[in-house]
């Protein structure tokens, strides 16, 4: 195999990867968005929440665009490589860089507004906590959408167990479960010995937890699109070569 061969078998096996990542993420996103019961249902529940968290209840419509472009990416790589077609490489190439950029921009954004997202938690979580003490225990959508949460993350209310006090679900001192990891009923005090993070401080402490995982997967994502798009440009110009 020589070394054009060689270029459109990795052509190939990167955009390969990439279409099937598309692909997880779309379905991914279709998910979220038929999933009445995940954490984005329940935040769409909320009474008087920041209109800066309609954003975040678009993640499911953001993750079915990103994962249907990486299709399409994934699709156009592959056929241009196979092919040798320099319409589809050049495409690829240009989509691939436009995607680059957006991808730097965002993270700048991410890093400049970054006191702002903690800001806008801030509010969401003081309605939250009012829906907890008004809803939960009386209303059997909100405390289904709280239930299902806090036992797929393992954790107990938006900050901690005190949120569930003097709501509806709370009588002479009784506290959901999950407050209470294996416990069969849960009080005050079993909760506070339980010491179980709330389901905000949860998410956070995984984020932060794995910064450095998730630093290092972007930046291979950046570098396997910079090697995505040299390699791109180097069977086009091989292919308009051979051409000549």
């Amino acid at each position: 195999m020589g070394c054009f061969g060689f270029l459109k078998v990795m052509m190939f096996a990167f955009n390969g990867i990439i279409f099937l990542a598309g692909a997880a993420i779309l379905g991914v996103g279709i998910w979220v968005k038929v999933d009445s019961g995940s954490i984005i249902g329940f935040l769409g529940k909320i009474e008087n929440a920041p209109k800066e968290l309609s954003y975040v209840l678009n993640v499911g419509y953001l993750l079915i665009a990103i994962g249907a472009l990486l299709v399409f990416i994934g699709f156009l790589g592959c056929c241009g490589a196979v092919k040798e077609s320099k319409c589809m490489l050049l495409l690829f190439f240009i989509i691939i860089l436009l995607v680059f950029i957006a991808e730097v921009a965002g993270a700048i954004v991410v890093l400049a507004f970054r006191p702002l997202v903690d800001e806008l938690f801030a509010k969401v979580g003081t309605e939250a906590v009012k829906s907890i003490k008004k809803d939960y225990g009386k209303n059997d959508d909100i405390t289904g959408l709280w239930n299902i949460t806090m036992s797929a993350l393992k954790c107990c209310g938006f900050y901690n167990f005190s949120d569930f006090t003097d709501s509806p679900f709370d009588k002479n001192g009784t506290y959901p479960l999950q407050c209470c990891l294996g416990a069969v009923t849960c009080n005050q005090t079993l909760a506070q010995n339980a010491n179980i993070l709330g389901c905000y401080p949860k998410i956070k402490h995984l984020l932060d937890g794995n910064a450095v995982v998730i630093v290092a997967v972007a930046l291979g994502i950046a570098v396997l699109e910079i090697c995505a798009m040299a390699v791109s440009m180097i069977l086009y110009c091989r292919i308009e070569s051979t051409m000549g």
